[in-house]
Order: structure tokens, then C-alpha cells, then sequence
């Protein structure tokens, strides 16, 4: 069975939400973190009274195949990225909202109660 069109109502929903992720560009997937670290020299300032840690290091996780990859990145780079982190970070909002509306639809269609 082949997919109905939405019903009017919805259609603009679907088409800004649509407009609004053809329009993000790059997307970086993942998490930026900033670490701090502390090494095994006896002598070192990370081992000081008060510690004084190594760092800041920005570090970006994410999943490859099942597996986490971490790479670090520099100050610079983090700035030059950081809106492809935020386009992945939008494109995904995006999407759950372009979920629930499709769930939403079938559910006015089919005159099933909505789940929550």
C-alpha cells in the first residue's frame, strides 16, 4: 500500500519543517567536552596543594560503527566547527519534531488515540 499525502492542515508543518532542514548545511554529529588532566609526575603541578590540572582540552566523541572515536581539537577548530556541532544539534530537534507531527497525522487519520 502506497503512502497517503498528509492533509492540508499538516502540509505546512511538514513543508517548514522540511524548508527548515534543507537549509541547516554541515552537520557535525557528537559531544565537544573539555577535560582536564592529571598526569603521573611526582613533581608536576597537577600534583600540587591545591592541583593545578592539565588543560583545558576540548575532546569530540562520537559513535563509528558501534564504537567511540574521540578526536581533539583545538581551540580553533572547536570555533571553527561549533556551528556544524549546532547544525547537528538543530537537525536533530528538527527531526523529533517531524516524528511526532507524522505521528500526529497517522493518528487524526486512523482515529487512533494519541499514545503518551
Amino acid at each position: 500500500m502506497a503512502a497517503t499525502e498528509p492533509p492540508v492542515e499538516a502540509l505546512a508543518e511538514f513543508e517548514a519543517l522540511a524548508g527548515e532542514i534543507a537549509g541547516l548545511g554541515p552537520a557535525l554529529p557528537g559531544t565537544v567536552t573539555e577535560r582536564y588532566t592529571r598526569c603521573t609526575s611526582t613533581g608536576c603541578r597537577c600534583r600540587a596543594d591545591p592541583p593545578q590540572p592539565h588543560g583545558p582540552y576540548l575532546d569530540w566523541t562520537r559513535k563509528v560503527a558501534g564504537k567511540t572515536v574521540t578526536h581533539r581539537l583545538s581551540r580553533e577548530q572547536y570555533e571553527r566547527y561549533q556551528p556544524w556541532f549546532d547544525n547537528h544539534r538543530r537537525l536533530r530537534e528538527l527531526t523529533h519534531q517531524l516524528e511526532a507531527l507524522s505521528l500526529r497525522t497517522v493518528e487524526t487519520a486512523e482515529g487512533w488515540p494519541p499514545k503518551t
